[in-house]
């Protein structure tokens, strides 16, 4: 495990997150993620520390509204939030993570636009 450093575009988000160097990341193809090309690192919520600001962000919500995700106030990027799908952790935006410490990154499919059946497919 190695402490990686990301945020998001400005600055103002700031964070560090314990992971491998090696990394597994997922490309989920729901509505706000491939829109954001977002690559989801999930990791549990102790392996995430937030080192900015919570004055800085924004929250959003839909669909279920179960999803927490947060987004600079002043450059709009999202580069963490918590997961419908591992609410007890952090989905950290692999392409946020300042780069240094991330040997190498496996990238893997997943379809959120069929999400409860995919999240299914997992458990089994």
């Amino acid at each position: 495990m190695v402490l990686h450093r990301g945020g998001c575009h400005c600055g103002a988000i700031q964070y560090e997150v314990e992971a491998p160097e090696d990394i597994e990341v997922k490309e989920c193809n729901c509505s706000i993620c491939s829109k954001s090309g977002y690559l989801h690192l999930i990791v549990p919520a102790k392996q995430f520390k937030l080192v900015a600001d919570e004055k800085e962000m924004a929250l959003y919500r839909f669909g279920t509204h179960t999803a927490r995700h947060y987004f600079c106030k002043t450059c709009g990027i999202k580069s963490f939030y918590i997961p419908r799908s591992h609410p007890n952790g952090v989905s950290v935006n692999a392409r946020c993570l300042n780069g240094t410490t991330v040997k190498s990154m496996k990238v893997t499919p997943f379809d959120g636009q069929n999400w409860e059946q995919s999240i299914e497919s997992l458990k089994s």
